[in-house]
């Protein structure tokens, strides 16, 4: 009996461990030691409403950009344009002025700068080295030293911020011309930019044509729409959504010249003037830019020019001059090509002839 006992214990084990039993309590499973959070995905920084303002001073360039508690204003008009500068200043509540910009020594880029130097803090002033012995620029050398300051010349590509949006400088070359030593500014705010270009003329604009930098959502028309400048080469690497042009009305030199007009027509900017809508003012939220005017917001600024010859255009293969088909400058025969509409041969090269202006 006590043989049969011990075989039957035996068998006992034998079926417990096949069988899966156990002679010992379960343990429950460890609580895990941390919690694990799922992965934070990094976001983007918040982006504070840029805002650019084109005063309307007549046939000169004043503008003041906000964003965040800094302020950038680039020219101030002439010397005559010095209260309404500092009305405007006072109107968006600035009490300094982080970043001057005097895109050249010329008395309607600089003349009005003098006027905030002489009542509020300005930190950083730029300006290129090529000076002017004119009143203006000395009042403005003054009134710089006056605050224990001094002239910066700015280097290519120094970046200048501005709260959520940075300023480049683009270009600030030596040249026997002043107009051609303007500070050229990119300012980009997230996804949209803006182009600022002083009074440069072509042969600055070549400078920088070519690098793949320069394609912005809103121009600033260099030297008042003089057709000294904004070429067509130019623009075609800016491709602007909207173009401003900062000019007098009924002025001297006739800007806007019509070559400038029919170029950013063929652009395809949407254009705004000083001289028939007064101030200018851009709101960009990174995104979209947003456009109001002090009064004509509606207006025609840039009638299109009417259809000529059912779109008929003839290009001369040499000088990549296009013309109408009366004009009395056509090239020889075996010189032409024939465009069906102004914009192919916009699109080819080819520049409007200055004698029949197709």
């Amino acid at each position: 009996m006590k043989k049969n006992g011990v075989i039957a214990v035996l068998l006992t084990c034998v079926l417990c461990l096949f069988s899966g039993c156990s002679l010992t309590q379960p343990v429950p499973p460890k609580e895990p030691s941390h919690t694990i959070s799922p992965t934070t995905v990094p976001t983007d920084p918040p982006v504070s409403e840029l805002t650019v303002h084109f005063l309307d001073v007549g046939q000169a360039d004043a503008i003041i950009l906000r964003c965040e508690d800094d302020t950038m204003i680039i020219d101030g008009g002439n010397t005559a344009d010095s209260s309404k500068i500092i009305a405007y200043l006072k109107k968006l509540n600035v009490p300094h002025i982080d970043y001057m910009i005097c895109t050249h020594a010329h008395e309607d880029h600089v003349g009005g700068l003098s006027a905030p130097l002489s009542v509020m803090p300005v930190g950083g002033v730029y300006a290129p080295k090529a000076e002017s012995d004119s009143r203006a620029y000395q009042t403005f050398k003054q009134k710089v030293a006056a605050q224990n300051s001094e002239i910066m010349h700015p280097v290519n590509y120094e970046l200048l911020g501005i709260g959520s949006a940075k300023a480049e400088i683009l270009a600030s070359p030596n040249s026997d011309n002043l107009n051609n030593t303007s500070i050229i500014v990119k300012v980009t705010h997230k996804n949209n930019s803006f182009l600022f270009t002083g009074d440069a003329e072509t042969e600055e604009e070549q400078l920088l044509t070519g690098k793949n930098f320069l394609n912005s959502d809103v121009l600033k028309v260099a030297h008042h729409g003089s057709d000294t400048s904004t070429s067509y080469s130019f623009l075609r690497e800016v491709m602007p959504e909207y173009a401003v042009i900062s000019v007098g009305k009924n002025n001297q030199y006739g800007h806007p010249s019509e070559a400038v007009l029919s170029r950013l027509r063929d652009a395809g900017a949407q254009m705004y003037r000083t001289d028939l809508q007064g101030d200018i003012i851009m709101k960009s939220d990174g995104d979209t830019i947003t456009v109001t005017t002090s009064k004509n917001e509606d207006i025609q600024t840039n009638e299109t020019a009417p259809e000529y010859d059912a779109g008929i255009y003839i290009g001369n293969r040499r000088s990549k001059k296009f013309h109408r088909t009366d004009c009395n400058t056509l090239p020889s025969e075996k010189n032409r090509i024939e465009f069906i509409n102004r914009s192919d041969a916009v699109n080819e090269g080819y520049t409007p002839c200055g004698n029949c202006r197709p």
